[in-house]
């Protein structure tokens, strides 16, 4: 599978997933989620800054959520 195959189904899933992520990080709008478009290192900043947290710990809580929803 070519990269730009495989990012296109990223984005696709992720836009499945939305409705998990918010249940997970509230603090976060649908429309941040949407624009980052599973792009974890993102996710990651924006929910260290929104919950402040580490980036360690935003990090864990990032890579359990898509190991979970398999990304």
């Amino acid at each position: 599978m070519s990269l730009s195959n495989r990012t296109d189904q990223l984005k696709g899933q992720w836009k499945q997933q939305v409705g998990e992520a918010k249940i997970a990080w509230g603090k976060l709008t649908e429309d941040e989620f949407l624009q980052l478009e599973g792009q974890q290192d993102k996710l990651t900043g924006l929910i260290q800054e929104r919950y402040a947290i580490s980036r360690d710990e935003a990090h864990k809580q990032v890579q359990e959520f898509m190991d979970k929803h398999n990304f």
